[in-house]
C-alpha cells in the first residue's frame, strides 16, 4: 500500500520509512507528486500535523501520514514546540538547523534549568474526509547540553542529552537513535495502530 508522507523532509523520510517497511506500506514524498506543503496555522502539534495529513490526502487521493514534532523547553513555558523549523529566524538568523542550535544555546545561556523533550506527533488517515484518525505520539525527556555533541542526526539532536543513553542524540549510533526517538516512539505506536485498524 501506498501512504503520503506529508513531509519533504529527507530527514524524516529516512527514519519513517524504514518504520513503516514491516507493514509493507511504500511511504512517498508530497513532494514526489508534486504537492505543495499545507498552511501550519495551529499552536498544537496535533492540529498541524491532522492539517497536514488531510492535505497530503485530498491532493494525492491516497491515505497520508503527518509528523508534527519539535522541541518543548520547560525554561520557555514549551516553546518553541510548532515553531522549533523556524527557531533561529525569531533571533536574525536565517532557517537551518545548525542556526537554530545556535539560537537555542545562546537564549538558554546561564539558564540551570536544561530540561526539554522532544516531541513527535504522528497522525494518519485513510482519506481527506477520514473520521477517525490515527494519532501516535512519541516523547523523550533530556538536557539541552551547552554546546554541540556528535554528528550523527538532523535538528536539535547534537544538543538534545539524554540521560538513560548518557549521550546526545547526534551521538548514538542511527540504529539506536531510531529506536528510541520521539519519532521513533511515535511510529512504533502508529505501526501497532494501522496493523490494528487498517490491516
Amino acid at each position: 500500500m501506498k501512504i503520503v508522507l506529508a513531509s519533504n523532509n529527507p530527514g524524516k523520510l529516512t527514519e519513517l520509512h524504514a518504520m513503516f517497511a514491516p507493514l509493507g506500506f511504500e511511504l512517498i514524498t508530497q513532494g514526489s507528486l508534486g504537492i505543495a506543503e499545507a498552511a501550519e496555522p495551529f499552536h498544537t502539534f496535533i492540529e498541524n500535523a491532522l492539517a497536514k495529513a488531510r492535505h497530503a490526502a485530498q491532493h494525492s487521493g491516497l491515505p497520508a501520514v503527518a509528523d508534527d514534532a519539535g522541541l518543548c523547553v520547560d525554561a520557555f513555558g514549551g516553546l518553541p514546540g510548532v515553531d522549533t523549523a523556524y527557531y533561529a529566524t525569531k533571533f536574525g538568523y536565517a532557517k537551518g538547523d545548525d542556526n537554530n542550535v545556535r539560537a537555542l544555546l545562546e537564549q538558554m545561556h546561564g539558564l540551570d534549568n536544561r530540561r526539554a523533550a522532544m516531541v513527535s506527533t504522528l497522525v494518519a488517515v485513510r482519506s481527506a474526509q477520514d473520521p477517525e484518525p490515527l494519532v501516535a505520539v512519541g516523547r523523550v525527556v533530556g538536557e539541552i547540553t551547552r554546546e554541540p555533541m556528535g554528528s550523527n542526526g538532523f535538528g536539535f539532536d547534537p544538543v538534545m542529552f539524554i540521560p538513560e543513553f548518557g549521550q546526545t542524540f547526534a551521538q548514538l549510533p542511527t540504529e539506536v537513535k531510531n529506536a528510541n526517538s520521539h519519532r521513533g516512539r511515535a511510529a512504533r505506536a502508529m505501526v501497532a495502530l494501522m496493523r490494528e485498524r487498517w490491516l
